[in-house]
């Protein structure tokens, strides 16, 4: 088992920045792939970004591209989720996920954080 607890969100005007932050534990963080998704309000969960065990290949939705970016740190077993020029379109609820493979759909991940409120206001 996996437990992973996100951290990091709130309301922020447009243009802002946010850090998400991703606790892990109960395996070999290293051994696994993590990666966050989003769901909006009357919306499908959505894919964000995704980085390799070793944090050598990312993943990006084209939505995000350019703004947001995905990092891990091994040796404290957490991911974040730097999150620069804040968009409206951006508020959702952000769940951290891990799993042994990476890969951008949501049926690929075992492991589910509760999730974390990113409100962005025009």
């Amino acid at each position: 088992q996996v437990q992973l607890v996100e951290s990091g969100g709130g309301l922020v005007q447009a243009g802002s920045s946010l850090r998400l932050s991703c606790a892990a534990s109960g395996r070999t963080f290293s051994n696994y792939a993590m990666g966050w998704f989003r769901q909006a309000p009357g919306k499908e969960r959505e894919f964000v970004a995704s980085i390799s065990g070793n944090g050598g290949i990312t993943y990006y939705a084209d939505s995000v591209k350019g703004r947001f970016t995905i990092s891990r740190d091994n040796a404290k077993n957490t991911v974040y989720l730097q999150m620069n020029s804040l968009k409206p379109e951006d508020t959702a609820i952000y769940y951290c996920v891990a799993d042994r493979y990476l890969s951008r759909s949501a049926n690929a991940y075992d492991y589910w954080g509760q999730g974390t409120q990113v409100t962005v206001s025009s």
